[in-house]
């Protein structure tokens, strides 16, 4: 059993890193931002407030893995309101559970506390991050790509409040874990973070297969 923690910050590629990486070593994956914004789609959809706690935690104890498919937690509105949902503990709590029992099978993980908290004793700690710029441009050509009319300005800022938020936050702050390994990709193509990781996650299993 293989567990790969893939933490970071929004839009710096780590959600396309943490599928090719479950592809090359044939693990599970499991998206655990997908499922904050299922959370959100949830309070939004019943028109309750994301700052709300209570509600917030309601709809985190419906959160099933069939959920987790729906193509409008892509949105832009639906990832502004995730961040808000994520700074209630109760909601964090309830999805805890869900994310560690996925770990114990094996997988790769990605989000903003995997190596911190949900399971600090991964195989591979990986800290995936970007330039704010840099991001916002991938950001706002996604959200174009999916049909919103949003400036790039507008998302920069909110990508700004977002980062200070997950990074400030009391419960589980983003941060990377002391043994992570930091993949910068502000100049790298997918195809080269890709390489980056691999390399690192091999040459940490290798060591730890020494060790045994």
């Amino acid at each position: 059993m293989t567990v790969i923690a893939i933490d970071g910050t929004f839009a710096s590629g780590k959600g396309t890193l943490a599928r090719r990486l479950s592809e090359q070593y044939n693990l599970p994956h499991l998206d655990t931002g997908k499922l904050y914004r299922a959370v959100a789609k949830i309070v939004l959809d019943a028109k309750d407030d994301p700052d709300d706690a209570k509600s917030c935690t309601q709809a985190a104890q419906k959160i099933n893995s069939e959920m987790l498919a729906d193509p409008a937690l892509k949105s832009g509105p639906i990832g502004a309101a995730a961040s808000k949902v994520a700074v209630h503990p109760p909601v964090r709590a309830a999805l805890l559970r869900y994310q560690r029992d996925f770990a114990a099978k094996g997988g790769v993980l990605d989000g903003r506390d995997i190596g911190t908290v949900i399971y600090p004793n991964a195989d591979v700690k990986l800290y995936i991050d970007a330039a704010p710029q840099e991001r916002a441009q991938r950001r706002h050509a996604e959200l174009i790509g999916y049909g919103e009319d949003i400036s790039f300005e507008t998302v920069l800022t909110q990508l700004k409040e977002r980062d200070f938020r997950d990074a400030n936050r009391a419960i589980a702050p983003l941060k990377p874990a002391k043994d992570a390994h930091l993949i910068d990709t502000t100049n790298l193509s997918i195809e080269r973070a890709f390489v980056a990781s691999v390399k690192v996650i091999d040459a940490v299993l290798a060591a730890k297969a020494t060790k045994k």
